[in-house]
């Protein structure tokens, strides 16, 4: 099920467990603009001293909400550009538009100049894939136009990357994840090491409380606990979470979010 993130219900857990929390991130398979309490919760946070990061596709990036990002207290903003023409960009970005993309980074860029803030520190982040890996150069010089602080060209996690029926592995090896084996079909690059930090360094927590391992269980399909009827620190020593850290460190690629897991390949470029 989808929903919204409540204010109360994120209080609670920021006030259980921010002595512990350092960076906290806002994102996870949908647009935090759409949430109208996005902006408080992150105020609630930074005045906590967490880091503070979140990922937008910009098209919320309004002028009055350019400026309540900035006045908010967030660390760190990626804005999501998968292209620079419209014609490229919504071959990936269904139904969206470069145009509000571009706004969108521009009111941003024009709050911390008016507001004389240092946060947030802007990235786009450019995901690359064979219709778009021409306009690599293109999003450096688009960023540097319009202000933004850092470019990150992100590498694509195909689901049947065996046949890649989208076409979305890029012929340019450094961006991909992939590589052709002796039969030429495309394998993982990394060797399936039995290790993952994540899951005893971070973790997702849903809007309605579900905890899962980590972002790659974008379905919340491994459940290892749920705020609402217990603790965070109760959550993190259970036995379902023992269980989990000890299956991956036993065989990574038996379970089905992490055989495909960028663990061990370098995702950004």
């Amino acid at each position: 099920p989808t929903g919204m993130l409540q204010k109360d219900f994120f209080r609670q857990t920021i006030d259980e467990i921010h002595k512990e929390l350092l960076y906290l991130i806002f994102y996870f398979q949908g647009e935090p603009y759409l949430n109208p309490g996005f902006l408080e919760m992150v105020r609630y946070a930074a005045d906590k001293k967490i880091y503070t990061a979140t990922s937008t596709n910009a098209h919320y990036l309004t002028d009055e909400n350019a400026k309540k990002t900035v006045e908010s207290g967030l660390d760190r903003l990626i804005i999501s550009i998968d292209g620079t023409t419209q014609d490229t960009y919504k071959q990936y970005r269904v139904g969206g538009n470069i145009d509000k993309v571009i706004a969108g980074a521009k009111n941003i860029v024009k709050w911390k100049k008016e507001l004389n803030s240092k946060t947030p520190f802007i990235f786009f982040q450019f995901l690359v894939v064979k219709h778009n890996e021409h306009q690599v150069e293109e999003i450096k010089q688009l960023a540097k136009e319009i202000g933004v602080d850092e470019v990150r060209f992100k590498t694509a996690q195909v689901y049947d990357y065996e046949n890649d029926p989208n076409n979305l592995i890029p012929s340019l090896d450094k961006f991909s994840r992939y590589k052709k084996d002796s039969k030429g079909v495309y394998q993982p690059k990394n060797k399936l090491a039995n290790r993952c930090w994540k899951l005893w360094h971070s973790n997702v927590i849903t809007w309605d409380g579900l905890v899962v391992p980590c972002c790659f269980d974008k379905d919340a399909m491994h459940r290892l606990g749920n705020l609402k009827n217990e603790s965070f620190k109760t959550v993190w020593h259970n036995d379902n979470y023992k269980q989990f850290r000890s299956e991956l460190m036993m065989g990574r690629k038996n379970i089905d979010i992490c055989a495909n897991c960028s663990e061990g390949v370098s995702v950004w470029q």
